[in-house]
């Protein structure tokens, strides 16, 4: 079986192992049309499946490990970028990175949680789990974009922010807190686009912009499916069932005006095709990025602010 198969892909990759096994005898058997008709049987199977999957299901394929990353992204989007570290207060924060960069002809500041592939980059990115000094530092280079008149373009893909003592005491509610204030009215555009996990005020703390992107297999919601069914149920058995409720899904946030648009991705996942998931999302940011450009400042902080004070709203 190959590696990081989720349970609900596996009788997909027992035909494509299949296929696989018959490709060796092709040349001396007959048995094209065989696999051909196989291949269609797969992609059928592909459809069904990734077409109508739960939304814990989608939770999984968030969290699949060869899902690109915020640096991928950038590398495979962008040119010329120069990463910038630090918050100038207590050190540089490995698990959101940052810096200038090039989307063709457009300069642009582009932020994100940056998870690692094994454990000792994970351990290097702290899981993607940032500290207060992430936020600062997060802040620090919108700051700077908006000195510059640069648009700032932001990636979410994180479980939380850090939950340690350590972050705990250097402030980590206040440095959400004084981003989310500092984001609603910066005055350059801002584009924020869930590429994996959005979890919590970890997720929201680089989250606040004038359109609010998320890839079809992600998620984004104020707990895990994990910790919701432990603090309800005391236990992590009942995950799917706290997903199912907590509506997390990007059709679920465009259904509830929490998000503004879906990118889609290639069938299967945004893992299955790095490059072709890259350039779907570098077409719909410079889609994004030329309507935004041509709003003058104080009209963009005024939707801005208006676009989130209706988010929680309802009528009895």
């Amino acid at each position: 079986m190959a590696k990081n198969v989720l349970d609900f892909e596996k009788p997909i990759i027992e035909l494509e192992k299949k296929i696989d096994e018959m490709r060796k005898y092709e040349g001396r058997l007959n048995i094209s049309d065989e696999i051909k008709t196989l291949e269609e049987k797969v992609l059928e199977l592909k459809k069904d499946i990734y077409n109508d999957l739960t939304r814990w299901q989608r939770v999984q394929l968030a969290r699949h490990p060869e899902r690109p990353y915020t640096l991928d992204y950038i590398y495979m989007i962008t040119e010329n970028f120069v990463e910038l570290h630090g918050d100038r207060l207590f050190k540089d924060d490995k698990a959101i990175v940052g810096g200038f960069a090039m989307i063709d002809d457009q300069k642009v500041m582009i932020i994100g949680h940056q998870k690692g592939r094994d454990t000792k980059s994970n351990v290097y990115r702290n899981f993607g789990m940032s500290n207060p000094e992430g936020y600062r530092k997060a802040l620090r280079l919108m700051k700077l974009a908006e000195k510059f008149r640069i648009p700032v373009i932001t990636m979410l893909d994180t479980p939380g922010a850090y939950p340690g003592i350590e972050a705990e005491e250097r402030g980590q509610a206040e440095a959400i807190a004084r981003n989310l204030l500092e984001m609603s009215r910066l005055h350059v555009p801002i584009i924020v686009t869930i590429i994996g996990e959005g979890a919590s005020g970890g997720a929201l703390g680089i989250g606040i912009g004038d359109r609010v992107l998320m890839l079809q297999n992600t998620w984004y919601s104020v707990i895990s499916p994990e910790s919701c069914s432990s603090i309800l149920w005391r236990s992590w058995e009942y995950k799917e069932t706290a997903a199912e409720a907590l509506k997390l899904t990007a059709e679920d946030l465009l259904e509830q005006g929490i998000i503004d648009r879906i990118v889609p991705e290639p069938l299967g996942g945004a893992h299955k095709d790095h490059l072709k998931m890259a350039s779907t999302l570098k077409s719909v940011l410079k889609e994004e990025l030329s309507i935004l450009m041509k709003i003058k400042p104080e009209k963009l902080i005024l939707n801005r602010l208006e676009k989130f004070a209706k988010m929680g709203m309802y009528i009895e």
